[in-house]
């Protein structure tokens, strides 16, 4: 497999990573009625790793093109979305009502989770490059690490307070960023090995 279609398989895992969380994460599921998250967990963090694979080889200017087209996929989706709910059905569709539960996500919903997904990827690009510059190809877990953890909490901070916030649930918000940031915070430690992996099969 060449160099062209690595990156295009891996812009193709990265996109689809973003729509599978974007359509199924509204699902919280519960471990122990202890922990609660969305599905999206799963592969949400996927793309942070994604980006720090391709900065370290190709540089943080492919990774935020990674970033770009996939806004773009998203704003398509939004977009299609709306209309197809918005459209009245035929007489002979009779699951409209489920059809708009399950895919009628509020504009608000929309925009935050838009927003945080760009800003966030853009920021783990930047601080991955920036402990580049300092510690050269040295410690791609540190540099790895250190750039998800920031992003995703940057993902999760920015999504909650524009999806959810009112005047009178501050603390109730906060109380649902740290865990869930941890919960992702664990996830970018175990997909650690997958960005080793990655770095090394895309310089084959």
């Amino acid at each position: 497999m060449g160099k062209t279609q690595k990156l295009d398989l891996l812009l193709a895992i990265y996109v689809a990573a973003v729509i599978a969380a974007e359509l199924l994460g509204s699902k919280i599921f519960t471990v122990a009625d202890v922990i609660n998250a969305s599905v999206a967990i799963f592969v949400f963090p996927l793309t942070f790793s994604i980006n720090d694979v391709v900065s370290e080889v190709y540089g943080k200017a492919r990774a935020r093109s990674f970033v770009r087209s996939t806004f773009y996929v998203l704003l398509g989706l939004a977009a299609f979305t709306l209309l197809a709910i918005l459209l009245p059905p035929a007489s002979r569709y009779h699951d409209n009502d489920p059809y708009r539960l399950i895919f009628g996500k509020s504009l608000r919903i929309i925009f935050a989770s838009l927003t945080a997904f760009f800003i966030s990827e853009q920021l783990d690009i930047y601080i991955f490059s920036k402990i580049r510059q300092k510690l050269g190809k040295k410690r791609l877990w540190l540099r790895n690490n250190l750039s998800n953890f920031s992003g995703q909490l940057f993902d999760t901070t920015i999504f909650m307070f524009l999806a959810f916030y009112a005047p009178d649930n501050f603390t109730f918000i906060l109380s649902l960023i740290w865990p869930y940031w941890l919960l992702k915070c664990f996830m970018s430690v175990v997909e650690t090995p997958l960005t080793y992996l990655g770095v090394k099969w895309l310089k084959q």
